[in-house]
C-alpha cells in the first residue's frame, strides 16, 4: 500500500495535481497493469506519425479537462493511414479547447469492455466500482460496489456480483477472460482510492480478454 501511495503521490506532485492520461497510464504500468503502446506528442511539436506504432492507431486530444472525450469530440478511433493520422492530429489540435498535445496509442480490438473504478463517499469513504462497459452499464446500469482497499480475492467477488459475470466466463465458444488480470486490476484501483490523496480515479474503458486487461482509457480527479 505504501508503494502505491508513495508513487500516487509523486505523479500528483509533477502535475500539479492535473495529470494527464498518459502519465496515468504511466504510474498504472509501473504498477504492473497492462496499457496500449502509445506516445505522446506535445502541442506545439511538428506532428508526424510515431515511429514504433502499427496501424490501426487511435488518437487522443491530451488535457486534464476533459472528462468525456467522445463528449469532447476529443478522440479519433480506427485510423488505418498516414494520411488520415495527420487530418485527425491537426483537426483535434485545432478543434479541442486547451488541447496541452496528442496521445497516438495502437488500437486494442477484440476484447470485453469493462470499467473499473474507485471514488470518494461523504458517507462511506473509499468505495471501488466495477461494472460491464458499453451496452451493459448504458441499458442495465449493472455495476457492483465494494468498500476500498479490496484484496485480489474480494475483487473477484465484487466482479461475480454484476449480472453480467457470465458474460466474463464466456458464452457462445468465447473463452473467458483472465480473472486474474482482471481482478489486479480492480486491486489496483481499489488501493489508489483508498490512499485518501484522489477524489475520483475512473479506468473505462478496460479491455478485458484471454490475454489480459488492458486499460485504454484513465481519469484521475483530486
Amino acid at each position: 500500500m505504501n508503494d502505491i501511495k508513495e508513487r500516487l503521490k509523486e505523479l500528483l506532485e509533477e502535475t500539479g495535481g492535473r495529470p494527464m492520461e498518459h502519465e496515468i497510464k504511466g504510474m498504472l504500468k509501473d504498477l504492473g497493469l497492462q496499457v496500449p503502446k502509445g506516445v505522446f506528442i506535445p502541442a506545439g511539436k511538428r506532428i508526424s506519425r510515431p515511429r514504433g506504432l502499427r496501424f490501426p492507431l487511435a488518437v487522443k486530444a491530451a488535457s486534464p479537462d476533459i472528462r468525456s472525450k467522445s463528449e469532447a469530440r476529443a478522440l479519433r478511433l480506427g485510423i488505418r493511414t498516414e494520411r488520415e493520422f495527420l487530418h485527425a492530429a491537426g483537426e483535434l489540435l485545432k478543434n479541442v479547447k486547451g488541447a496541452r498535445g496528442l496521445l497516438v496509442e495502437e488500437m486494442h480490438e477484440g476484447g470485453i469492455e469493462a470499467i473499473a473504478g474507485g471514488f470518494s463517499d461523504a458517507q462511506f469513504g473509499p468505495v471501488t466500482m466495477f461494472g460491464l462497459g458499453g451496452f451493459f452499464v448504458e441499458v442495465f446500469r449493472d455495476v457492483s460496489f465494494a468498500l476500498a482497499p479490496t484484496s485480489r480475492a474480494e475483487a473477484l467477488k465484487l466482479a461475480s456480483r454484476i449480472k453480467g459475470f457470465n458474460v466474463l466466463k464466456g458464452v457462445r465458444g468465447r473463452p473467458a477472460v483472465d480473472f486474474d488480470a482482471m481482478s489486479r486490476a480492480i486491486e489496483t484501483v481499489s488501493r489508489l482510492i483508498a490512499t485518501g490523496l484522489i477524489k475520483e480515479i475512473d479506468l473505462n474503458p478496460v479491455s478485458l480478454s484471454p490475454e489480459g486487461a488492458v486499460v485504454l482509457d484513465a481519469k484521475i480527479f483530486v
